[in-house]
């Protein structure tokens, strides 16, 4: 990251019961500190797009977590929304700069609402990058997916990243899941999107987002075309929910969108950050 990223990158290593959560930091804006939240089953390596610009602005901290990049897995408590979210929750108050804007893809977008769910002291604003719904489910896309994950992982075993003139970020990315637990990860978390339904659903209706600012960004490609509305459609709702909501479409942009159209990304996460830091000085 730091060979494709023009800006000074900092380590961070939080102690989380004798295991180690890693992360990587860029910036030093004075506001609220913006938390990179990655998909299912990827690592903060899938941001470095975003970083430089945001670096210009604010402070941005991109974290693993357990058994993916290079944070250590938890084999105490396994994978769990509580245990996710108190990962979560625990960088946050580590950074001790206050709530912090929390930006989640995927994923990550459903695990930023549920700490905005539990916790909305921690939180200064959301932004939701094309985030997945419980409700939205398709089991041919669903079964495609834990597909095409096995055979990415199988690729990666079977071709190891070597130290030769391969692009750095390929070099990195193949790094990510070159050791057996964090392919055992990979695998764990697509599964654990599933078994957690139930519960996202009971978390979703009994919660109420906080009163920050919320952006939710929604693709345009990828999809067939009844489903990308079906989805956008929730996702649009999620916005309407939200007092202080808005739902951006990014036109030409797949389901990574911060890869597709960072400037997009970035433009949601610096307006958040200043609405942010308009209410809380106020």
């Amino acid at each position: 990251m730091a060979e494709r990223t023009p800006v000074e990158l900092r380590p961070g290593e939080l102690d989380r019961d004798g295991r180690a959560l890693r992360w990587v930091e860029v910036g030093t804006g004075a506001g609220a500190p913006v938390v990179l939240i990655a998909g299912c089953g990827t690592s903060s390596l899938t941001w470095a797009p975003v970083l430089p610009e945001l670096a210009e602005h604010v402070r941005v901290v991109a974290y693993d977590r357990p058994g993916l990049g290079a944070s250590e897995p938890d084999r105490a408590h396994g994978l769990t929304l509580e245990a996710q979210t108190g990962d979560l929750a625990a960088l946050v108050r580590h950074l001790d700069a206050g709530p912090a804007v929390l930006v989640g893809h995927s994923w990550g977008g459903q695990l930023a609402q549920l700490l905005a769910w539990q916790r909305p002291e921690l939180v200064a604003g959301l932004v939701l990058v094309d985030p997945a719904h419980e409700e939205f489910r398709p089991p041919a896309i669903c079964a495609a997916e834990a597909v095409l994950n096995r055979l990415w992982l199988l690729r990666a075993a079977l071709t190891p990243a070597g130290p030769g003139g391969e692009d750095a970020l390929a070099r990195a990315e193949a790094a990510v899941v070159a050791h057996p637990h964090q392919r055992r990860t990979v695998l764990a978390e697509n599964r654990l999107t599933g078994v957690a339904v139930p519960e996202l659903r009971r978390r979703r209706s009994a919660g109420r987002l906080p009163e920050v600012p919320v952006a939710v960004l929604s693709a345009t490609e990828g999809l067939p075309r009844a489903l990308r509305a079906r989805w956008t459609a929730m996702q649009s709702r999620i916005a309407a929910d939200a007092v202080r909501g808005n739902h951006i479409v990014v036109r030409g942009a797949g389901h990574a969108v911060h890869a597709d159209k960072p400037h997009a990304v970035t433009a949601a996460v610096l307006e958040v950050s200043d609405h942010a830091r308009n209410v809380r000085y106020a």
